[in-house]
């Protein structure tokens, strides 16, 4: 009977180190999940910042892209406008922080004024 008190409480003991570590892998799951969804939703607020950048500048004319090559910062931003060719400019939006990516191209067509 003395023994049978030892060993139930041995397992008893066991039993609650496995559901302490289950519990804290849980907790853990839990956390880099909700951090995850944070992230996503930080990164989803920036891209749509650029992508509202990128549409004023898809707007613009020619003269008025032509006024932009080159690359300007705007607020936490990098607008890169180039012009590969006659008709055809290159926009990128860019963030500061990591100045060698480009989040979002575009290439916009504007075709030569007629005299």
């Amino acid at each position: 009977m003395r023994n049978d008190r030892g060993v139930v409480l041995l397992e008893v003991l066991v039993a609650l180190v496995i559901l302490a570590t289950a519990g804290i892998a849980l907790v853990e799951t839990v956390g880099a999940g909700l951090r995850a969804e944070r992230d996503a939703r930080e990164r989803e607020m920036i891209l749509g910042e650029e992508e509202r950048l990128l549409n004023a500048h898809t707007l613009l004319n020619r003269r008025e892209l032509d006024q932009r090559i080159g690359r300007r910062q705007i607020g936490e931003f990098i607008v890169d406008v180039q012009r590969p060719e006659r008709a055809l400019y290159r926009i990128a939006v860019i963030q500061v922080q990591s100045s060698q990516v480009e989040d979002l191209v575009t290439v916009v067509y504007r075709a030569e004024a007629v005299p």
